[in-house]
């Protein structure tokens, strides 16, 4: 493709590793792109994730180049820009309290029918995101080999997402990372987001390059490939900095 406008990421497993803060040469990397074109962040994550693992690493990053970033978390059910002082909403599209709340009743009813609710967790399994109910079968804090060897091939998400979306029907359930079931209102995946941040940037899809380490048919950064918008795979923080060395010396 020509010089893409935007650069887009994934967070987890792309940017950082999975609840981590990104690496200094990510930031290095993160900081000099913003010099030259915008940067956008989606990620089923929550803003405290966002500000934490990627906002507060870019250090004495000027006003106007933080103005070139843009946050979407919850995979873009909320969409933050930076005014000059703070990142500060542009919309929010939060679940009702009765949403929520039969989301939640039935991640952990259908959890515990199958045998995937832990007894002994690392931290909270059920979060109330404001826009995304989501399960973490293992806790929030919860280490990256634990995490990785809880579901390699995927089975018992797919099984608890399906008993899940059998119950909720007005609402989108979908497998997120890799012990995570989310749940957002129908409808919204990455390629809403996406569609989202086209909208509201003017900046078509296909001047937007996006790195995930989802992309395959089923995978959850799969949506943003499918609507056209040109990516690249990679596999792990490492390989997107690598792939990123490329990019900026194109730029």
């Amino acid at each position: 493709m020509t010089t893409p406008v935007l650069v887009a990421f994934d967070l987890d497993d792309t940017l950082a590793p999975s609840k981590g803060v990104i690496d200094p040469r990510i930031a290095e990397q993160l900081r000099a792109l913003l010099r030259t074109v915008d940067v956008a962040i989606i990620s089923g994550g929550n803003e405290a994730q966002f500000r934490s693992q990627v906002v507060a690493r870019l250090g004495d990053a000027a006003p106007a180049a933080l103005a070139r970033l843009h946050l979407l978390p919850t995979c873009g059910t909320r969409y933050l820009r930076h005014d000059g002082a703070d990142f500060v909403p542009v919309y929010a599209h939060d679940l009702s309290d009765e949403e929520k709340q039969a989301a939640l009743i039935a991640l952990r009813e259908e959890a515990e029918r199958l045998g995937l609710w832990e007894a002994d967790p690392w931290g909270e399994i059920l979060e109330d995101r404001g826009s995304q109910i989501t399960f973490s079968a293992l806790g929030q804090r919860a280490p990256r080999e634990a995490k990785h060897d809880w579901d390699p091939t995927g089975a018992k998400r797919a099984a608890l997402r399906d008993a899940v979306a059998a119950r909720l029907p007005g609402l989108e359930v979908r497998s997120g990372g890799s012990t995570s079931i989310d749940i957002t209102r129908a409808g919204i995946d990455k390629a809403f987001g996406m569609t989202q941040l086209a909208a509201h940037t003017g900046i078509p899809l296909t001047d937007m390059l996006f790195y995930g380490d989802r992309l395959d048919e089923g995978g959850n950064d799969y949506p943003v490939l499918a609507i056209g918008v040109p990516s690249v795979a990679v596999d792990g923080w490492e390989d997107t900095a690598d792939k990123l060395d490329e990019l900026l010396r194109s730029l």
